[in-house]
């Protein structure tokens, strides 16, 4: 597409793209956002060396003048986006990209790879934390996907509401607190569960977690408090009817002294484990791979359109709206504006879109887009901690439907404002009905 604009003429003309999701993972009530970070981070980065720019000609995927332009690529432009931990809804417009079409069209692919899986995970684990409710959830995934997804994966967990990661590059790379505990292969390595236990006791002390599921639990409980003397931070459970052996174990640790001792379940846990298991005494849950793969919906759908721009390279030329028309795949041209419509007592009960301006709001309706990048400067960067709590007050704005695990459409509408008032309802979901 650059190389074609560019001999055609047409690559600077004015543009406007946005990513944006057409609709909600099939049964899920609402998304979150996260990448928001690591694009930026990317956008940093985004350069075309003399290596890439050799690759790219001598396949012929480019011509000369395509590479010269490439090999000056820096992005001038404008970006607006939601902000990490925001949740979304369909037609939410997640990034606003405006520049020349030459610089908005390379950034598509780029844009899209982090904000469809980090946001997707991110997804995943609210509802996880929110089935949690309040008790700490640890991402230990690193094993069920590639090892940079791994990395991104931790880190979009944590904005979500996860309290730590066993990944260390995460911790290393992003500040997110680390914790973990050890495999069954160590209590394997030792002659005894005995012996093993002593040697991790021996290393990092009584506060920490001893896996007990390798041979019998119940014997392995009563050795791990006789060696710390009651005091053991907590016990992992692995495996079995987690439920059940939670509520024998809980009984046996307070028995012989240890009611400090928390209880961390691991296995396959998923939002739905994590609900079924409210009501047993567990402390803390460890998840894996439903959490690294989206717990079945690995990417967001989200797509990138142009949605304005200009008819020729006159400085000042005004932006016309274009939007594709293809059955299943519309999209609404024009730039777009949003904010969170909230009630009275403070509830969201719209995502609404203004279309080439921003929609009116009221004393206490958010607007949702800020500032990415002005004028080819980065000006986002905010620390996790940021978005985690934007995360947490976010959800906390959504009616209680939002937390239901049945399946069920998008707990609040998406209204989009035409320039004279119009609102379009239900677009995406294959509605067009207008109301004044």
């Amino acid at each position: 597409m650059l190389r074609a604009a560019l001999k055609a003429g047409t690559a600077h003309r004015h543009s406007v793209f946005e990513l944006f999701p057409r609709r909600l993972p099939t049964g899920r009530r609402y998304g979150v956002v996260a990448g928001v970070g690591r694009a930026m981070r990317a956008l940093r980065a985004f350069r075309f060396d003399e290596e890439s720019l050799a690759f790219l000609t001598e396949t012929k995927v480019i011509d000369q003048p395509t590479a010269d332009w490439l090999a000056d690529y820096r992005f001038s432009g404008q970006m607006w986006g939601y902000p990490e931990g925001e949740v979304y809804f369909p037609g939410s417009p997640l990034v606003v990209v405006e520049g020349t079409f030459a610089e908005g069209v390379i950034l598509e692919t780029v844009l899209l790879s982090i904000y469809n899986h980090d946001s997707a995970i991110a997804s995943a684990a609210s509802r996880m934390t929110a089935m949690a409710d309040g008790r700490p959830c640890i991402e230990m995934g690193s094993r069920r996907t590639q090892e940079l997804s791994a990395v991104a994966a931790a880190r979009a967990a944590y904005i979500a509401g996860f309290e730590t990661t066993s990944n260390l590059e995460a911790g290393r790379r992003y500040g997110v607190p680390t914790a973990g505990t050890a495999a069954h292969s160590f209590t394997l390595l030792h002659n005894s569960e005995e012996e093993a236990f002593s040697a991790q006791i021996a290393a990092l002390g009584a506060d920490t977690t001893l896996l007990v599921d390798t041979y019998d639990v119940e014997t392995a409980v009563r050795k791990a408090v006789e060696l710390t003397d009651g005091k053991l931070g907590a016990i992992r459970l692995d495996s079995g009817d987690l439920g059940m052996m939670a509520k024998k174990m809980r009984t046996l640790l307070d028995s012989l002294g240890a009611e400090h001792t928390k209880i961390i379940v691991t296995s396959d846990l998923d939002e739905w484990n994590i609900a079924a298991l409210s009501g047993a005494p567990v402390d803390g849950y460890g998840v894996g791979t439903a959490l690294v793969t989206g717990s079945g919906h690995p990417t967001c759908g989200f797509v990138y359109k142009l949605v304005a721009r200009a008819d020729n390279d006159e400085p000042g030329a005004p932006l016309r709206a274009v939007a594709k028309a293809s059955k299943d795949k519309i999209s609404i041209g024009g730039r777009k504006y949003a904010l969170r419509r909230l009630d009275d007592k403070g509830v969201a009960s719209h995502e609404v879109v203004g279309i080439g301006q921003p929609p009116q709001g009221d004393h206490n309706d958010r607007p949702l887009l800020v500032p990415l990048v002005v004028d080819g400067e980065i000006v986002h960067d905010e620390p996790l901690t940021t978005a985690r709590e934007r995360h947490a007050r976010s959800r906390a704005e959504l009616p209680m439907n939002a937390l239901k695990m049945s399946r069920g459409e998008p707990v609040i509408e998406t209204l989009w404002i035409e320039p004279d008032g119009d609102v379009i309802s239900d677009s995406f979901s294959g509605g067009s009905e207008e109301t004044k």
